[in-house]
């Protein structure tokens, strides 16, 4: 069966996850996916990891994340004059750009959505920042943390009146889950009105949601703080075997089999008593000590609640359950191989995607251009111009 999205051409000019999302489902959907590196960002990526790999190491370190796959790369320097020739005839070929620079650096290289909405009046272009293209913030750089702090995220994440940066990036994905949305959506507006349009999507915006729940049970400043305190909604308890588990039973049937399963029936009754949550609280902390993980959970899937391992990350990529919903994906990478996430949903009639790993920067790049009908000689003048490395002391 022919992929859904493929005959669809993205074209990224992205460097972090946010950015990287709305190409992750899109190639994982079939669409033709293009990532335009530019040299002078991959040699600070280095720097910041300290990236000085021997080849193979940098062929595997390239291809782990599960959000650089399903692409071809080209690395050309965005800025370079005689690049736009070159970046126009990408955008030309495009049905969506991503790009996730400050507001305005875009714009600055001839690259912004009004100089490429002349080139291509049906590109979507998709600009993805930490604060959006308006608003007082909307020049301001920032990272996930950041972005859940201003959304009012951060201050409620780890259930305890003292906030810590969380181990995992909540912003992120977000903002890509909200653009690869938004791309979907602009894809339909412009099937309807024959034209491409500009998509802002800002970190910011979509963490708010985080708090949708807290805001949709009272008015904002009548949010209670975090401080900390065990509810029956749900617990984290330390087991015998010192692993973990993670119990979830607030709805008050879930709450009474939680409690007969573990011998505590009396608890049924007190669940919204808060002056007993502490004495219970420590009592069921107690009472977990006394028995493996495993243990535990068989107990309480026998009794039908809702309990859960606290998994690491490699034991949730294979679990048996991720196995089964192809959500652990292994990817040959020359002698070795890489383990990722499989495509975050289903769609009946829909084959399951053929993965391929990303390979290194612009490992794809004469392909590229002589698909734009740029022949060996034209490729080479570009190269001693400068473009693919970032040098512009030629110029």
């Amino acid at each position: 069966m022919t992929a859904p999205l493929a005959g669809l051409r993205l074209i990224e000019f992205s460097r972090f996850l946010p950015g990287a999302y709305p190409g992750w489902i899109a190639g994982d959907m079939g669409a033709d996916v293009i990532r335009v590196e530019n040299p002078r960002e991959l040699a600070k990526h280095a720097r910041m990891f300290e990236q000085d790999d021997d080849p193979a190491t940098a062929r595997l370190r390239r291809a782990r994340p599960s959000y650089w796959r399903n692409r071809r790369s080209i690395v050309i320097d965005p800025g370079h004059p005689a690049a736009q020739a070159v970046l126009h005839a990408l955008v030309g070929s495009a049905d969506i750009l991503v790009e996730d620079y400050r507001p305005g650096v875009m714009a600055a290289m001839g690259l912004g959505y009004e100089a490429l909405a002349k080139v291509n009046p049906r590109l979507i272009y998709c600009s993805m920042s930490f604060a959006g293209q308006t608003g007082p913030l909307h020049g301001r750089a920032g990272h996930d943390p950041a972005a859940l702090a201003l959304a009012g995220a951060l201050s409620r994440l780890n259930g305890t009146a003292t906030p810590t940066l969380p181990g995992v990036q909540v912003a992120d994905v977000l903002a890509g889950s909200h653009a690869a949305i938004a791309m979907l959506v602009a894809l339909q507006q412009r099937a309807q009105t024959g034209k491409g349009t500009q998509v802002d999507i800002a970190m910011t915006d979509a963490a708010l949601p985080l708090i949708a729940v807290a805001l949709g049970r009272s008015a904002p400043d009548a949010i209670p703080p975090v401080d900390g305190r065990w509810h029956p909604k749900g617990g984290v308890w330390r087991c015998a075997d010192d692993r973990w588990l993670c119990t979830t039973d607030m709805e008050p049937r879930y709450w009474q089999r939680f409690c007969a399963a573990v011998d505590r029936p009396d608890y049924a009754a007190r669940q919204f008593d808060s002056d007993a949550h502490p004495a219970i609280h420590d009592d069921l902390a107690a009472l977990f000590r006394t028995r493996p993980r495993d243990a535990w959970l068989d107990l309480l899937a026998a009794a039908d609640t809702q309990a859960m391992p606290l998994l690491t990350p490699a034991e949730a990529l294979r679990h048996p359950h991720a196995r089964a919903r192809g959500m652990h994906v292994t990817l040959p990478v020359g002698d070795g191989a890489v383990e990722q996430i499989g495509t975050p949903f289903h769609i009946a009639g829909i084959d399951p995607p053929a993965h391929r790993a990303a390979g290194l920067p612009g490992a794809e790049r004469s392909d590229i251009l002589t698909e734009l009908g740029l022949d060996v000689a034209a490729q080479q003048a570009l190269a001693d111009a400068g473009v693919f490395t970032g040098d512009r002391s030629t110029r």
